[in-house]
């Protein structure tokens, strides 16, 4: 088959999860000797069209505006131009039956336009890898108004998003469930969990170790990396920190970038912590080096969301073998998986006390060995890239 993969961010470039996974299922679907085009936005680019390979997977980057880390009226804008953009640079490559199918990946939700557009052409299908139940989690962070004419017109565009899949994959059964009320049951909807390949970081090609320059030798890290924004609530964590000042052994280590990396920065001046430290964003092949070297994987999702999420972070935690330590919002189905596992410790936000006592008990090396190797388990159970292509072939062949 001839695949389309529609993501609004990739690799070499991106240091964000779901461009590694979207590249994972590429290698995958090649793998199996499917040829897989990716069609992403590139950026300061002299052509409207840039193509390239990547470890076998063919790249088609049209030119685009930033759409990462800018203001919030700029990214809205150059995003609601993302189909446009993109069918204008490519339609001359696509011919009829060009393509056998379609994946797109949302965020963004707005690639509907391009793929309803190539369905017609190629007289094909398309799967929704539906990550992100976005603008609901802006509403319930009260970034956004419900009701207001913003929060409307994403609405406009989320459903346009979900009307151009033929079959939507959600991460979760809660996930699914809610979604499924909240839309009627109009949609085809299946679980299509997240994935990832299982390929722990070889130690004999590192040319230096974290911990030394970060000068962490014999310390017990606690690290978290990825998106540090408001669906996380990273002030719940910096929080943790704070608490576990009273045990000179650990250390918290923050790697990423967003909204809240000023407030996490200003929290610990305040507080004047003195085992935290917090680093920008590093390419995937660092991110894989220094997960190899931490202890536990930390994750915070806000108190008050309405979806499921599961954070795509805690792959690489568990490709590493670390124990998963974290907080959740209500109902969040993550927590029973990771506690039916015993691959670490989940709590609900706010359930401090719980997080704090938990973060304690990891201070013991016998423990963390233990969380950690079931934590492989789940990972080799539930979240392989292997079951999640099969899935997804089989959804656009019926």
């Amino acid at each position: 088959m001839r695949l389309a993969l529609l993501i609004d961010d990739y690799l070499p470039d991106s240091t964000r999860v779901g461009a590694k996974m979207f590249h994972e299922l590429a290698c995958e679907l090649v793998k199996y000797g499917h040829h897989v085009v990716v069609i992403t936005p590139g950026f300061n680019q002299k052509t409207s069209l840039e193509m390239s390979v990547l470890d076998g997977v063919t790249v088609w980057k049209f030119q685009s505006g930033p759409i990462k880390d800018i203001g919030k009226v700029k990214r809205a804008i150059n995003e609601t131009l993302l189909s446009i953009r993109g069918w204008n640079a490519i339609k001359a490559e696509v011919t009829p039956d060009y393509f056998d199918g379609i994946v797109y990946y949302s965020p963004s939700i707005f690639f509907s336009h391009l793929v309803t557009k190539l369905k017609k052409v190629c007289n094909c299908k398309s799967y929704l890898v539906l990550r992100d139940l976005f603008p609901q989690w802006a509403v319930d962070e009260g970034l956004m108004k419900q009701g207001s004419l913003i929060e409307r017109y994403f609405r406009y565009f989320e459903k346009l998003n979900y009307k151009a899949a033929n079959n939507i994959g959600l991460m979760s059964q809660n996930n699914l469930t809610l979604f499924n009320s909240r839309t009627d049951n109009i949609y085809q909807t299946s679980i299509l969990r997240n994935w990832t390949s299982f390929a722990p970081f070889d130690s004999n090609v590192a040319s230096f170790s974290y911990r030394e320059k970060l000068n962490l030798n014999n310390k017990v890290i606690y690290f978290y990396g990825g998106n540090i924004g408001h669906a996380q609530d990273m002030a719940n964590l910096i929080r943790l920190a704070r608490d576990m000042q009273v045990y000179p052994q650990a250390h918290f280590l923050f790697v990423g970038q967003g909204d809240e990396v000023e407030l996490i920065n200003q929290l610990a001046k305040d507080w004047q912590l003195d085992n935290f430290t917090y680093l920008p964003s590093i390419t995937q092949l660092e991110f894989k080096h220094l997960l190899s070297e931490v202890d536990v994987g930390l994750f915070s999702l806000a108190r008050n969301h309405t979806a499921h999420n599961f954070p795509g972070k805690l792959l690489g935690y568990m490709v590493e073998s670390l124990p998963i330590l974290g907080s959740v919002n209500p109902g969040n189905d993550l927590q029973d998986i990771v506690n039916e596992y015993d691959s670490g410790n989940v709590f609900v936000n706010g359930e401090s006390g719980y997080l704090f006592k938990a973060a304690v008990r990891y201070l013991d090396n016998e423990y963390r060995v233990s969380k950690g190797s079931n934590s492989t388990r789940l990972l080799h159970s539930l979240f392989t890239v292997e079951g999640v292509a099969c899935s997804i072939l089989m959804e656009l062949n019926n």
